[in-house]
Parts: C-alpha cells; sequence; structure tokens
C-alpha cells in the first residue's frame, strides 16, 4: 500500500506511514430537557442542529408515539425511493432527508402559510 492510499482518521490527521490508531471517544449530549431525552429515543431517525433549534424555538415537540409514527413514514418513504420528504405531523411539519434519515428543518402550522416547499420528491400526511 504506498502513502497516497492511506489516510488517517480520526483527529489529528497522522503523516502517511504511521499506523492508525483506533480511538475509543464517547461524546456525551446534554440531557437537560424532556425533549432532547425523546429525540434520542428516536430510532433510525435523527434530528439535525438545524431542526431541534426550530423544534424549541416553535414549541413544537412530539410523544414517543409520534416519533414511532415518523419513523415508519421515513420507512414507507424510503421504500418507495423517496430521497427528500415533506412529512405533515398534526400541525408540524418536517422536511426529511431520507436517505440520512435525519430531519432537516420543522415548523409549525401558522408557519406553513404561504410557505412553498423545494427540493422534496415526496409527502407524508401521518
Amino acid at each position: 500500500m504506498t502513502s497516497i492510499d492511506q489516510i488517517y482518521f480520526p483527529n489529528p490527521v497522522q503523516p502517511a506511514g504511521k499506523s492508525a490508531q483506533t480511538s475509543n471517544q464517547t461524546i456525551t449530549a446534554t440531557k437537560d430537557s424532556p425533549f432532547s431525552k425523546i429525540l434520542e429515543k428516536a430510532e433510525g431517525v435523527k434530528f439535525s442542529q438545524h431542526a431541534q433549534e426550530r423544534l424549541r424555538s416553535r414549541n413544537i415537540s412530539f410523544s414517543n408515539e409520534q416519533i414511532q409514527q415518523l419513523e415508519g413514514a421515513v420507512n414507507s418513504v424510503a421504500q418507495k425511493g423517496g430521497k427528500e420528504s415533506l412529512v405533515m405531523m398534526g400541525d408540524a411539519a418536517l422536511v426529511v432527508s431520507v436517505k440520512n434519515r435525519t430531519v432537516v428543518t420543522a415548523m409549525d402550522r401558522s408557519q406553513m402559510k404561504g410557505n412553498i416547499f423545494t427540493n422534496i420528491d415526496s409527502a407524508v400526511v401521518i
């Protein structure tokens, strides 16, 4: 293997020719609110930092059952070949990257009015 074929990760980047070292770093998220605990339980669906900020600022929260419904919706869209989906859940609209299984942004009913959703290829109403 030549040095061009060797890329070492994680930080710091090591010079070529040295052996890669494994890192068992654990990242611990702050768990200071009940809502963040619900987000952690989202099996297979993540919320981007932007989406988390939007949910907090717009006072949108989901029950465990709604998180499970979201997971099911993302699974259904993935099976149909969707890549970017609008998921309507009650009074919330979520734009989800199906490929990454990540909620990209969120808004409530009042912000939906007059809004145009672009770059989506599917929509799900729960």
